[in-house]
């Protein structure tokens, strides 16, 4: 019996699936959604409660909506944020896909950062007092594989206590190495949780597979990692059936892993080089209605947000379940020490430094944090 989450999602949009779940998000009345707010201990961990609280007319309750998210937050979380900084080291890519920077189809410079170049780079973030750091590379296995993740790892251990990695899917093995090497936290994005939208937009390279790509938090969780971190890329295809598949896959795993810790990402698709697709827009109510029904839906994942979004809209969601954010990131090889646009994946929208970001978590009463055993600032 297949024990990984592509077999489960499976059952769940076989057939007309996808058409029943529509249905379902759309048939939800007010009377639904008043049932779970009156008593909210009923969404945890409820599948059927989440879908009530995505539906369209939930749209008319984001005030007591992210009243008990930020409630529920502050309960679980404190009021601390935690920061962190991501660390491009390639935009070497082996794959085609019509809404990343990096797609081998685009004629952008590539760029592997060498030792010396590394070096560099993690100097700076040091420097700006990051000590969680994610790597993130294009994925091509061949030039920036394991190997190269062993050697970045032993290089960032010594100046950051945690270190994770968004890179290309790897097998169980892959990742009871790399854990041996430092690695505390695996992001993997499924892009769409629906197998014909994320066939449309993967052209060519292993990206195409969508069972490794969707089994792959199964493979590092089994491989011991401590934390993994999920989400779909919202713009591809309508956001609520992407976030309600995203649910299913979180419960899933916090029920089968559950020495695991979770985290989960919200990315709108952003501007990059290359692409041209048309997106399915996202508006920031409806953000805003995604995260608290996240944060309802389990109380104690990780919320992250990233400099994706604006300066507004980040300082106007922190109260409402976030608990990491990044900050004057760059999302090019050798952008901190070296920046050249033209290797961006994608356009920052709040390009504001550590120090402004600071005083902004602090003037909303919430506490800057870069060690989660010590507070810096």
């Amino acid at each position: 019996m297949d024990q990984t989450f592509s077999s489960r999602l499976a059952q769940l949009i076989h057939d007309d699936g996808l058409d029943r779940l529509q249905l379902k998000l759309n048939s939800f009345t007010t009377a639904d959604v008043e049932a779970y707010l009156a008593t909210p201990q009923r969404i945890e961990a409820n599948t059927d409660a989440l879908a009530a609280l995505l539906s369209p007319v939930a749209m008319q309750y984001l005030e007591p909506l992210a009243q008990l998210a930020a409630t529920l937050t502050r309960q679980r979380f404190g009021s601390n944020i935690q920061l962190y900084a991501p660390l491009y080291v390639s935009n070497l890519c082996a794959n085609d896909c019509d809404y990343c920077g990096f797609s081998s189809h685009n004629p952008i410079k590539r760029k592997v950062l060498d030792d010396d170049e590394l070096d560099a780079e993690i100097a700076i973030l040091e420097q700006r007092g990051f000590d969680s750091v994610l790597l993130v590379a294009g994925e091509h296995e061949r030039k920036v594989g394991v190997d190269y993740f062993i050697n970045a790892l032993a290089r960032c251990s010594p100046h950051f206590s945690y270190l994770a990695l968004e890179i290309q899917p790897l097998a169980t093995e892959q990742y009871q190495t790399l854990v041996a090497h430092g690695l505390d936290a695996v992001m993997v994005y499924q892009e769409s949780y629906q197998p014909a939208v994320y066939a449309a937009h993967h052209h060519r390279g292993k990206k195409r597979d969508f069972a490794w790509r969707v089994n792959c938090p199964d493979r590092a969780a089994t491989a011991g990692v401590d934390k993994l971190g999920i989400g779909a890329l919202l713009g591809l295809a309508d956001w609520r059936i992407e976030s309600l598949l995203l649910g299913h896959h979180l419960h899933y795993l916090q029920q089968r892993y559950w020495r695991s810790r979770f985290s989960v990402s919200v990315p709108r698709l952003r501007p990059c080089a290359g692409s041209s697709i048309e997106v399915q827009a996202m508006a920031d109510r409806q953000l805003v209605q995604l995260l608290c029904a996240m944060r309802l839906f389990s109380p104690n994942v990780e919320l992250s947000l990233s400099t994706r979004e604006s300066a507004t809209l980040r300082d106007n969601l922190m109260a409402l379940g976030i608990t990491h954010m990044s900050a004057e990131s760059s999302t090019e090889p050798g952008g901190y020490a070296n920046p050249q646009s033209a290797l961006d994946q994608f356009a920052i929208n709040d390009g504001r430094s550590v120090p402004q970001v600071v005083k902004a978590i602090k003037a909303r009463g919430f506490q800057p944090v870069f060690k989660d055993w010590q507070m810096q600032w």
